[in-house]
């Protein structure tokens, strides 16, 4: 039966009162987004040469952060200025046009209209200071290279493949590779929440695709800290006809139409840059630290084999520390022996050590250091005299009382050594136990350490082996022959540690049990494809965080002892066979090593045994890392009100039509 406009729209008044659009009193809703209705220059203008673009909408308007999320293509040195004002956004560029350039700013989603926010969508506006305008697009993705975590902000930009951008650049191989730090990106982009770029306005031809984290704006690879990634694969942009198929919602729940489109598919789509900071060698002194009185530091940004050497200008320096330093040697902490030392507030000191000089040559330099405790003589003699004072207080009340009193129990007591003890909660076969100590402590007595193991109600001694971590100061690890189902027990005698200070250490008795072989799984895994490879494979929970880490033998990693629990592997090629993730370098033409996701989570039963095999090239790179392990989230893109008025119509019992309330779903 035909239903008149007129008619329904008259329906749709006497239910709701003809409320105004948006109104808070239960009208319908704006869901119309603004339109651009005229531009100046004009979009995809030729044989521009105005530098102030004025793009005008048939609504008032909003920039959403227009210094993040607006892109200028080719680079702009000075940043330009982007104001949304009333129905127009007005962009003045800093830098001079360059000529027979194709010029693009992307805004993204960034515009959206006033009083709703209904998002304009992906807008470009584009213009050439040329005869002709460049229109082809490439696109894809920029992960981390060691987590392959999706990077937001990160810049994206192309060089031609010649290297040549000015008439009178010299076109060679090596101007080619050398480009990236000596000249701004010929066209650039930028990633999104998804680690996604699209890099617009580019010309026939070929090209170089790079990542930079520009950390001072000049649009090249300057510092070494800034991060980067680069390839030599050269792409040439094409396009083609496609189609593909949109979906039109009734409300959030039910879809009206699936509508094919015609578009201009842009290629290559599919490009997957890995970024990396390149690993700081060079050697800078930093600073001098005394937190606490009896210790200094000094801190590099990189290590040396060849530790800092000291000369007192105020104390003599011989057999004046114990020494420690970081695995990497970056920083160095000197443990002052001598407590006359110890309570001298100021340390006067000539060093002599290596550091980078301006042609990046290690060089020994001299230099002298005046270093202050932050906990001075007098504080804290002040603290103690304050403690003691308290005790005497309390001493004194009691006997006014006429209490029975204790006089030991009113003196100001040392503070025993006290061992920091780790021994985990679920002991299996595999762990050992660790234990530290704030302050250096002279060789542990075995001899006032003892393990005990409980077998048929019978407790016996138990064999145990105490080394000295090199990595962690200060850390000793207790490793046993730990047997599934038994108990243990561990006990450490009173005075058994003595620190460089004279302080000692109270008893401690701890009991614990290893797991039975029912409570455990294994998993062997098999890199399809690797067997020649050097390996090193990571279990790892559902924060990413490492369970275990084993070398593969072989292209096999095995994993034994396992909770039950879901897991992930990550793995990497060490090229070096060094046993650790290397990072790149642009300079020597190295790529970082290569990392690889299991994409598929790993399910662990008490008394399983898993044997799985994967094949990490058969797998996109993009499609590795299980998406519960990425931490960098997309974030949920801008799109219209969908169908706040087809809900709207069904809160009040009308049939929704497009086009009767002049609101568009």
């Amino acid at each position: 039966m035909f239903v008149s406009m007129v008619g329904i729209a008259s329906l749709i008044c006497a239910f709701c009162g003809c409320a105004r659009m948006g109104s808070p009193d239960g009208g319908w809703y704006d869901e119309t987004p603004p339109k651009v209705i005229s531009a100046s220059p004009e979009d995809k203008g030729i044989n521009v040469t105005n530098r102030k673009i004025s793009i005008y909408f048939n609504e008032f308007i909003k920039i959403d952060n227009p210094t993040e999320n607006v892109v200028v293509s080719p680079p702009q040195l000075e940043v330009p200025e982007i104001k949304a004002s009333g129905k127009r956004i007005v962009v003045e560029l800093q830098d001079s046009l360059k000529p027979n350039t194709t010029y693009t700013i992307d805004f993204s989603d960034a515009i959206s209209d006033n009083n709703e926010g209904n998002p304009l969508g992906n807008y470009t506006y584009s213009f050439s200071t040329g005869e002709e305008i460049d229109t082809m697009e490439v696109s894809g993705f920029v992960i981390d290279a060691e987590t392959l975590e999706p990077l937001k902000g990160i810049q994206v930009g192309l060089y031609p493949s010649s290297g040549c951008i000015y008439p009178d650049d010299d076109c060679n191989s090596q101007w080619a590779d050398s480009i990236f730090r000596t000249r701004p990106f010929l066209r650039v982009s930028r990633t999104d929440s998804r680690g996604h770029f699209v890099v617009k306005g580019i010309a026939n031809g070929s090209y170089r695709v790079f990542a930079l984290q520009d950390a001072d704006g000049n649009y090249c690879y300057s510092q070494k800290s800034e991060k980067i990634a680069y390839n030599h694969d050269i792409i040439v942009p094409s396009s083609k006809p496609d189609v593909r198929h949109d979906t039109i919602w009734t409300d959030t729940l039910h879809i009206r139409s699936i509508t094919p489109v015609n578009y201009t598919h842009f290629l290559p789509d599919d490009i997957v840059l890995k970024a990396f900071t390149v690993e700081q060698t060079d050697r800078y002194f930093l600073k001098a630290e005394r937190k606490t009185a009896p210790c200094f530091q000094l801190f590099f940004t990189y290590g040396h084999d060849s530790l800092p050497k000291i000369k007192g200008l105020n104390f003599d320096e011989k057999d004046a520390f114990i020494i420690e330093h970081s695995l990497k040697k970056d920083t160095i902490t000197y443990w002052l022996r001598d407590s006359s030392l110890v309570n001298q507030d100021t340390l006067r000191m000539e060093l002599k050590y290596y550091v980078t000089d301006s042609i990046g040559e290690l060089v020994l330099t001299t230099d002298s250091q005046e270093i202050l405790s932050r906990d001075p003589y007098e504080k804290r003699m002040k603290k103690i005299a304050d403690e003691k004072k308290e005790l005497k207080k309390k001493l004194e009340k009691a006997l006014k009382k006429g209490e029975e009193v204790d006089s030991t129990q009113y003196v100001l007591k040392t503070m025993p050594l006290e061992p920091k003890w780790s021994i985990p909660s679920k002991m299996t076969p595999e762990n050992n136990i660790l234990f530290s100590f704030s302050t250096p402590v002279l060789e542990p007595d075995t001899s006032t350490i003892h393990l005990y193991s409980r077998i048929d109600s019978v407790w016996y001694k138990s064999p145990y082996q105490l080394v000295k971590r090199e990595d962690i100061p200060r850390t000793y690890e207790l490793r046993g022959e730990w047997k599934p189902g038994l108990e243990y027990s561990l006990e450490v005698d009173t005075l058994a540690f003595t620190d460089i200070y004279g302080l000692k250490s109270n008893p401690f008795k701890q009991g614990f049990k290893v797991g039975s072989m029912d409570e455990f799984s294994s998993l062997v895994f098999t890199f399809e494809g690797m067997s020649d490879k050097d390996i090193i494979a990571f279990l790892v929970d559902k924060s990413d965080k490492e369970v275990k880490k084993v070398k593969a033998e072989q292209g096999v990693a095995e994993f034994y002892y396992l909770r039950a629990g879901t897991y992930y592997i990550r793995m990497f090629v060490d090229d070096n066979h060094n046993g650790k993730w290397d990072t790149g370098d642009y300079d020597l033409d190295q790529q970082p090593e290569e990392v690889y996701y299991y994409p598929k989570e790993i399910e662990c039963k008490e008394k399983w045994d898993l044997t799985l095999s994967w094949d990490p090239k058969s797998t996109p790179t993009m499609s590795q890392k299980p998406g519960s392990l990425v931490k960098q989230k997309a974030e949920k893109k801008k799109a219209t009100i969908k169908s706040r008025n087809a809900e709207r119509a069904r809160e009040l019992g009308i049939e929704f039509i497009e086009g009767v309330t002049g609101v568009k779903l």
